[in-house]
């Protein structure tokens, strides 16, 4: 293999890698597009995300074969800048989140994204240099068949059935896709006695069992107490956002704290009382 042609599979490797990371994990590359402006509602973000996704991998593995060479360099590049523009804005207003790039396998700053895609675009266009005239092939064509092929292996979710689908940013977390894999949701009023117990115990055992699902907490508050003071009352750490009354008294049973089990999205225990051996029973934890 001459050098030429590996740094053209390397190239096509990392489109790859890329769209695999956001296959893996569509919800949180919706909500990113959500969250830079680039769509206006998960719906939208949920189509826009399954085209950058096929077009990812198309373009990867078309770059793979030696054919048309020349043209999907050139393509690439192009599609790298227009990224790499918006990348820069979204260093220019001080964004230091994840940009997405990689899904939430490699958490990538826009800066650290920006840097990346210079050094793609350097290699792509050394690669173009050295590349002879593009070899024709119409079968290749048949690539384009994996941009459609994205709605069929990843169908599109109904969020709007999603009790907590609208919990996309929990402080300490950041950008958090709660329709994805298994998540613990804990609703606590930062002033009741029990929730403190409730989180102490909660937090011993995350502490204790790594296989625990991740916890997120939706925090009213009613009085004087923080978060930070909630933290240092109960020796928790977990990712918060706060809520307000209606939405606390509509998530909780008779009285706080209550606490949610989410499979990919969906409610499939709730628990109330006994918590702790509720989630031990579940989990089969000591």
């Amino acid at each position: 293999m001459g050098k030429v042609s590996f740094l053209r599979i390397l190239f096509a490797l990392s489109f790859l890698f890329s769209a695999y990371t956001k296959f893996i994990a569509p919800g949180y590359f919706e909500i990113t597009l959500m969250d830079q402006g680039i769509a206006s509602s998960r719906n939208l973000a949920g189509h826009l995300s399954r085209f950058f996704i096929g077009l990812e991998f198309a373009l990867g593995a078309a770059l793979l074969l030696p054919f048309y060479t020349r043209k999907l360099l050139l393509f690439s590049q192009f599609l790298l800048l227009g990224f790499t523009v918006h990348l820069i804005y979204l260093w220019s207003i001080g964004n230091t989140e994840n940009c997405g790039c990689f899904g939430e396998m490699i958490s990538m700053t826009p800066e650290e994204s920006i840097f990346k895609n210079i050094a793609l675009m350097l290699l792509a266009f050394g690669v173009y240099i050295k590349s002879g005239v593009d070899k024709h092939n119409p079968r290749l064509l048949l690539f384009t068949l994996l941009i459609p092929s994205m709605w069929l292996f990843l169908p599109m979710p109904d969020h709007a059935s999603m009790s907590f689908s609208e919990y996309t940013h929990f402080a300490k977390a950041g950008r958090v896709d709660l329709s994805q894999g298994e998540r613990l949701v804990a609703v606590f009023n930062l002033d009741c006695e029990h929730c403190q117990e409730a989180a102490k115990e909660l937090a011993a055992l995350q502490r204790k069992n790594e296989s625990l699902p991740s916890i997120y907490v939706l925090f009213f508050s009613e009085g004087s107490t923080r978060p930070k003071d909630f933290d240092a009352m109960t020796n928790s750490d977990f990712p918060y956002q706060m809520i307000e009354v209606n939405t606390f008294f509509d998530l909780i049973g008779d009285s706080p704290p209550r606490l949610y089990h989410l499979s990919n999205g969906t409610v499939v225990n709730i628990w109330d009382k006994a918590i702790l051996e509720a989630v031990k029973e579940r989990f089969e934890l000591d």
